[in-house]
């Protein structure tokens, strides 16, 4: 397996978590524990599992994880979409997260054709 931190699709993870943790800092104070949260739970577990997938064993367990991965992506797509229902976030900011998330979930997808191939 790579580390984790030669990975194309876990730098653009890591690179959506981080704008989505920016993105979410102008949330109203009582969206600590709400939306915000799950929104950020959901972003930073998208390379927390690319990496903790790179580092196992085999190659079924590598895909096992990047599914989750694409599992934690689709929950992030979703919350975005509230989010911008809500105008907690302004559709520009929305749409730009929601088109890195479709980015990130294609170079998922691809890669876990590639090892299941």
């Amino acid at each position: 397996m790579s580390r984790f931190e030669d990975l194309t699709v876990w730098r653009s993870a890591k690179a959506l978590a981080v704008s989505s943790y920016r993105a979410t800092d102008r949330f109203p104070k009582a969206e600590e524990y709400g939306l915000k949260s799950q929104i950020r739970r959901a972003a930073v577990s998208v390379p927390t599992n690319i990496a903790e997938g790179s580092g196992r064993y085999s190659k079924k367990d590598f895909v096992r994880f990047l599914r989750i991965a694409r599992g934690s992506l689709s929950e992030l797509e979703s919350l975005l979409m509230v989010a911008i229902e809500l105008e907690m976030l302004d559709r520009a900011s929305g749409g730009e997260l929601s088109a890195q998330a479709r980015q990130v979930g294609r170079m998922l997808s691809g890669l876990i054709r590639s090892i299941s191939g």
